[in-house]
């Protein structure tokens, strides 16, 4: 176990070329192998050393009691708001931060690390799933990370089931094995119940409060009959449980406090004059020094100063019905007619085009439009320069507004996610809704809060207690 201990950045580096040598053909690279390195490409390994050494300290703690003692496992924390987790078949197990914000202890952790170990020990990637699953959560990875089209679908393409689900009597299995690792190393085996209601209740706000599906094939857990086999498999055990439970790693809420929450950047940021929106994963780099402002509809920029007078916005507009290029889109979609000196692009991976427009009336000097096809959508650019503005000029500035026109990268998201949790003490009288006028999330700040401490549906903190905030 030296390796656990030399420290997460060198961790990652040797994880990356251990993956490199497995790919390149030395030997047979495992599912968990590269599912890590595409995480640690995309730069979706949480950046926090702390994080990754915890979650590895408590994966080892549980090891220890388990069959598998002796083996070496992978544990990571992956930068995903997404509340999630999962294991492969060769023994790497992943838990997403967004997974870490809901839990109030070390012990309810452990009991979803100690669920995924389960699902390696009883072999359950290979009796079951196999390579089409791995191979769907490396399409999700990419996907996240690169804005291709299956993000737009995620609601209806990633089920539980196609992420991670092995089926109920599997996820039993993974279950009762957690019970037993987290009883003999220690932790409290009541935590088991408190992580699937904590993960119950997370389904519940998803699909009640955000019209969401959950992910996390855990979440099985909330079936009755399955409900009903772990309370009485934690009530016929009681006689095991340690008259004195092993001390925590850490303080759990101690390591809260910091934690990225969320992403954002879901519903588009403006910084520095870059428009980015994290549920489409695109950015668009405007003129410097214009004003940038974004709707629901459409990003809006312009000059500073009235006497240019000049504009670009740039609106997603719906696919063609048929197999179109760029400039077709253009001429048989939106039925232009007067576009002159037009020519194709490419922005990156993603192909365009881009034209003047014909000023039949009107005080316009320039006029342009330009269209880029991205994973499944179109992106329509205007642009138009008042009466006393250069032509020249606008005419560069619309054109490198087009081409820099890319997708977001996880550098991006972390640059403009700056909400983090915060934990403080309740006072007397305190409630959810007052807790939730001072923090950022724009809707459903009250009911966040509410599931973030176990408290959903209706519940309220008590004076005294500790309450995770967003800041």
């Amino acid at each position: 176990m030296i390796f656990r201990r030399l420290g997460t950045k060198f961790r990652m580096q040797l994880h990356s070329m251990l993956g490199l040598l497995l790919i390149s053909g030395v030997c047979w690279a495992g599912p968990g192998a590269e599912t890590y390195n595409e995480l640690l490409e995309k730069e979706l390994i949480y950046p926090d050393e702390e994080w990754q050494d915890y979650v590895t300290e408590i994966g080892e703690r549980l090891l220890a009691v388990s069959p598998h003692s002796g083996r070496t496992y992978t544990f990571a924390v992956t930068d995903q708001s997404e509340v999630n987790a999962f294991a492969t078949p060769d023994a790497y197990v992943f838990v997403t931060r967004g997974i870490l914000a809901h839990f109030n202890s070390e012990d309810e952790l452990a009991a979803v690390i100690g669920h995924e170990i389960g699902h390696v020990v009883g072999n359950h990637g290979r009796r079951k799933v196999g390579k089409l699953r791995l191979g769907e959560i490396l399409g999700w990875i990419g996907s996240y990370a690169t804005g291709s089209s299956a993000i737009y679908g995620l609601s209806n393409t990633l089920t539980q089931t196609a992420i991670a689900g092995y089926g109920r009597a599997y996820e039993l299995e993974a279950d009762e094995y957690g019970f037993q690792f987290i009883r003999d190393a220690g932790y409290n085996p009541r935590a088991m119940l408190d992580s699937i209601q904590i993960l119950r209740d997370h389904d519940s706000f998803q699909r009640s409060v955000n019209n969401r599906p959950t992910f996390y094939h855990g979440i099985l857990g909330s079936h009755p009959a399955h409900q009903k086999r772990m309370h009485e498999l934690v009530q016929q055990s009681q006689h095991l449980f340690p008259e004195e439970l092993t001390g925590n790693q850490r303080d759990f809420h101690a390591m809260l406090s910091g934690l990225r929450y969320g992403d954002d950047a879901a519903t588009g940021v403006v910084k520095d004059g870059v428009y980015y929106h994290g549920g489409l994963r695109l950015a668009i780099k405007f003129p410097q020094d214009w004003t940038v402002r974004a709707t629901a509809a459409e990003v809006f920029g312009h000059t500073p100063r009235t006497a240019d007078k000049a504009t670009i916005g740039v609106k997603r507009q719906s696919p063609p019905e048929e197999e179109q290029t760029p400039e077709e889109y253009l001429t048989k979609t939106l039925r232009r007619d007067d576009l002159e000196d037009g020519k194709e692009i490419q922005v990156g991976p993603y192909s365009g085009y881009i034209a003047s427009v014909k000023i039949a009336s009107g005080d316009a000097k320039a006029r342009k439009i330009a269209v880029i096809y991205k994973d499944g959508g179109v992106y329509l650019f205007n642009g138009e320069l008042g009466d006393k503005g250069d032509p020249a000029v606008f005419d560069k500035q619309f054109e490198e507004t087009v081409m820099s026109f890319r997708a977001m990268t996880a550098t991006d998201l972390r640059l403009i996610n700056n909400q983090k949790l915060k934990i403080v003490e309740a006072r007397p009288g305190q409630t959810y809704a007052d807790l939730a006028r001072n923090i950022p999330l724009k809707i459903h700040g009250e009911e966040t809060l509410r599931v973030l401490n176990g408290h959903h549906p209706r519940g309220e903190p008590r004076a005294g207690d500790l309450i995770k905030i967003i800041e």
